[in-house]
């Protein structure tokens, strides 16, 4: 087995910013008082659920192409590409409640790692394939 340190870390700082994403929508539940299961009634609680369903939609996009990056383009690639994203969540999620219009730096540091390591791992995989 290969170790993957950098991914791993990378891994998990992601999911401990979902996981922190999880702890607000928690929280704005109980302070605006949306009882499970409902989703609107609130502007602040639908920014912050809309936040959390977001970071989700960009995490199932991130940890195949992070994971992948590990394999086929390199280790430290991945870590770093992980790393980006994560600050960028956290940038995106600071921004996103306080203003949702002012969320496009977030939104790039998150898409454009992603976006990167999509590209190198088919480039990389391709590469392989051809020979």
């Amino acid at each position: 087995m290969v170790p993957h340190p950098y991914s791993a870390l990378a891994t998990l700082f992601a999911l401990a910013v979902f996981l922190w994403t999880l702890a607000l929508v928690s929280r704005a539940r109980k302070r605006c008082g949306i009882a499970a299961p409902a989703c609107t009634g609130s502007e602040e609680f639908e920014r912050v659920f809309r936040v959390q369903m977001n970071t989700l939609e960009q995490l199932v996009l991130l940890l195949p192409v992070l994971w992948l990056c590990a394999v086929w383009v390199g280790e430290l690639y991945a870590g770093l590409g992980g790393l980006v994203w994560s600050i960028g969540r956290i940038i995106y999620v600071v921004s996103y409640l306080k203003n949702p219009k002012s969320r496009s730096i977030g939104f790039i540091l998150t898409i454009a790692p992603t976006f990167t390591m999509l590209v190198a791992d088919l480039v990389f995989i391709l590469k392989f394939m051809l020979g």
